[in-house]
């Protein structure tokens, strides 16, 4: 008995391909588009300083925290002025890589 699978449409760049997908590309996670708010660790590390609280507000480039990984010390810096919204670290915690460490919001600041 084959074991026939059904063609499904793939789309590239505009071009309609009729193929039939693999079982890692049919359960592969789907890519989301990432929250531009929620600031997440970019390697595993220890929180050594953090210098914002909840409802400051934060100009673009200003160091947020310091996360030491492989004994450097990283600075963690606010992608855009806004204001801290709330923060799900504490100094001198073990933290793994991709962990949600701030969540922030656009705000104007004179």
């Amino acid at each position: 008995m084959t074991d026939k699978k059904e063609l499904k449409n793939l789309v590239i760049e505009g071009v309609v391909y009729k193929t039939t997908y693999t079982w890692k590309f049919e359960n592969r996670v789907k890519w989301e588009t990432p929250n531009p708010n929620l600031i997440y660790s970019f390697i595993p590390g220890t929180i050594i300083d953090i210098f914002v609280k909840p409802r400051a507000k934060v100009k673009e480039g200003t160091t947020l925290l310091l996360l030491e990984a492989m004994k450097m010390q990283n600075q963690v810096r606010m992608p855009f002025d806004g204001e801290i919204v709330k923060l799900f670290i504490k100094k001198d915690e073990v933290i793994p890589k991709n962990h949600l460490m701030l969540e922030i919001k656009p705000v104007k600041i004179k």
